[in-house]
């Protein structure tokens, strides 16, 4: 029968060792401890403690040693999880770990969850907000299984971890190496109504941390959208087809391009929405349907995409060009014309219009 004074002793000196940051696996800081106190582990494998008994006492001595200090800690970082979460929102993230549960300890990485299928897409928009990454391939074995995660590390007041997974991962329900049970996690959604919930007195808008996107009406996209699969365009331009058709190829285009940014995305779906309107006016028609259906800079990319084709082709006036280069959304709207350009392929895989809109409904969905 195990010696509960020795179990106790090797989770106390583990989780000093886990505390100093000296060791960061579980079972190795156990192992450590055992050989401290001159315990052969492999002999006597049942007085080693769990892992939660060992998370317990971290939490014991979190306490003791920063007092008030951690749970102000704790409180910014859990306003700071969620400002990263509504950056990466496209990514469906996910806040796990001791930020979530509260057994944090000084130097806790906050731990999130991201989904995607390229990596860039993620990089691209911390890029995009100049933050400082690090990006870590580790082989870990869980469960009896030996898997290659990706992580990024973001530089900030306190560190970050992302877990990088594909986007077929999503629904996967992952286990605790504490208890082997489901984790606890967090979408968006949740842990704002939990930071309601826990510090009622911050304001979350004026924290910069409310959503102020425009909201997707898939509906009423759906309508103005359908109606271009029977808009036959000019072959010479267009000899992929119909204008669904190349509006899908230029969505795919995009999304490949920059999967995070759903407001281009959306941009390249609607881009031609006004064809099945007025075919001699489809940029002022479709913004006139768009308006208080999509975004300011979702109008703003549809209404000068045509200036940007004569952009390119060198064909725009010169007071012209200098207006449009002024633009704040001048490089997008370049990258929405190559893309344009690049979507009048015949025979291109495309995805339905259901499936493209429900991909960009995506933020909306928990």
């Amino acid at each position: 029968m195990p010696d509960p004074r020795i179990r106790r002793e090797i989770a106390v000196r583990a989780a000093a060792l886990m505390y100093a940051r000296e060791e960061s696996e579980y079972l190795t800081a156990k192992r450590k401890a055992a050989r401290q106190l001159r315990i052969d582990w492999k002999y006597s494998p049942k007085d080693l403690p769990s892992n939660a008994e060992i998370r317990e006492q971290v939490l014991l001595l979190a306490n003791m040693l920063e007092g008030d200090q951690r749970g102000e800690d704790l409180r910014d970082m859990r306003l700071l999880a969620f400002r990263i979460m509504r950056l990466l929102e496209p990514f469906r993230p996910r806040l796990i770990g001791s930020t979530l549960t509260g057994h944090v300890r000084k130097g806790s990485d906050i731990d999130l969850h991201v989904f995607t299928d390229h990596l860039s897409a993620i990089t691209d928009v911390l890029d995009d907000h100049l933050l400082s990454y690090t990006i870590e391939q580790k082989n870990i074995s869980k469960f009896g299984k030996s898997n290659v995660y990706t992580h990024i590390h973001l530089e900030a007041t306190y560190p970050i971890e992302l877990t990088v997974y594909t986007r077929a991962e999503h629904r996967t329900i992952f286990l605790s190496s504490i208890t082997g049970k489901p984790i606890e996690r967090a979408n968006l959604t949740e842990l704002e109504s939990l930071i309601a919930q826990w510090y009622p007195e911050v304001d979350t808008d004026a924290e910069g941390l409310g959503f102020d996107d425009q909201p997707i009406d898939a509906e009423m996209l759906r309508l103005l959208l359908a109606p271009l699969e029977a808009v036959k365009q000019n072959p010479a331009y267009h000899p992929e087809g119909d204008a669904l058709y190349h509006s899908l190829q230029v969505f795919e285009l995009a999304r490949s391009e920059r999967e995070w940014d759903v407001e281009l995305c959306l941009a390249a779906l609607v881009h031609d929405v006004g064809k099945c309107l007025d075919p001699t006016d489809h940029v002022g028609s479709g913004i006139e349907a768009l308006q208080g259906l999509v975004s300011e800079r979702v109008l703003t990319l549809v209404a000068y995409h045509m200036q940007a084709h004569e952009y390119r082709a060198g064909t725009l006036g010169s007071r012209a060009r200098r207006r449009f280069e002024q633009l704040p959304d001048y490089e997008d709207l370049l990258l929405l014309s190559e893309l344009d350009q690049a979507g009048r392929r015949r025979g291109a895989v495309v995805c339905s219009l259901d499936e493209a809109l429900d991909w960009l409904s995506l933020a909306d969905q928990v």
